[in-house]
């Protein structure tokens, strides 16, 4: 998942739940020549009511997307993601209102989702995060994407994030990695990406592996990847473009090597790292982020794992 933004004359891409770079050609880039071939998706403004309007066809596409993913999350989404997601009570049959989701987030953990359009920049990213306001860009994905879609579209960020926004743990992660994103230099906020990256948005949770489940948003708002992510060999060869055929790899979480691992964006990931449970990510936010991003940044990446990508 991707937001694209230029920032200091760099080409610098960023999730409203991720962010990644262009700056080093080991991490995901921009949009593939196949994606700019497609129409851009742009974001649905709010009404002076606040009210959001989608078409019959949007409808449809969150009520496909929630009934796949509905079949699929029992016993491969973490507990606190699926209490989270009985706590926010989504409609099945149309998209909800960003209002009525702000009413759950601010009785637990005094967080609130913001609407922004398909582009914003890091430092609106972080500050937002710092603030306890979650972006989320106001469009659906096409049928077409359905798999799988680079954008993070309002399916996306409503039921890949928002359920764990319910949680103190993930709430405190999230507060503070944009308060450290804030202070960030441009290189370190590279090196930050990844602690998004593996965490947010592709993380699993579990030290045993018969207990291992998802939390990450950018797996469980992807109805291939929340099969694939949990299973042993992957039989999904000749599903998709972005199906791959080796076995997912799964990795005690350190955070020096999370930092220094490289990922793509247009793709199933081949690694996820693992944390014992959901209150590490205290653990995590309590330790010496910076000093560890600093440390990443003398060693430099390692060599990535991925097929690299061809123009």
């Amino acid at each position: 998942m991707e937001r694209l933004s230029q920032i200091d004359s760099l080409n610098t891409a960023i999730g409203a739940n991720s962010v990644t770079t262009n700056k080093q050609s080991d991490d995901a880039s921009s949009h593939s020549n196949a994606t700019n071939k497609k129409q851009p998706y742009i974001s649905h403004q709010p009404d002076s009511h606040g009210h959001i309007h989608y078409s019959e066809d949007q409808h449809a596409m969150w009520q496909a997307l929630l009934a796949r993913q509905a079949a699929q999350t029992p016993n491969r989404a973490c507990p606190a993601y699926l209490e989270g997601l009985t706590k926010l009570n989504l409609p099945t049959t149309h998209i909800p209102q960003l209002y009525d989701i702000d009413e759950i987030l601010q009785a637990t953990t005094g967080w609130q989702t913001a609407a922004v359009p398909a582009l914003i920049s890091f430092g609106k990213f972080f500050k937002l995060l710092a603030n306890k306001s979650f972006p989320v860009a106001t469009f659906i994905r096409r049928f077409d994407d359905m798999d799988y879609i680079e954008e993070p579209d309002i399916f996306h960020e409503i039921v890949g994030h928002c359920p764990l926004l319910t949680h103190p743990a993930f709430a405190a992660f999230n507060e503070t990695y944009g308060k450290l994103g804030l202070s960030a230099t441009k290189e370190e906020r590279w090196f930050l990406a990844r602690l998004y990256w593996f965490t947010i948005e592709f993380g699993l949770v579990g030290s045993r592996v018969e207990d291992r489940r998802i939390y990450g948003g950018g797996i469980l708002s992807s109805p291939s990847e929340t099969v694939y992510a949990l299973k042993e060999h992957s039989d999904q060869q000749g599903e998709s473009p972005h199906q791959v055929e080796r076995q997912p790899e799964h990795r005690v979480f350190d955070l020096l090597d999370v930092l220094r691992t490289p990922y793509r964006i247009d793709q199933i990931q081949p690694i996820y790292y693992v944390i014992d449970e959901l209150d590490t990510l205290f653990d995590i936010v309590n330790s010496d982020i910076m000093g560890t991003v600093k440390q990443a940044m003398s060693l430099g990446l390692f060599e990535p794992t991925y097929p690299e990508k061809t123009r």
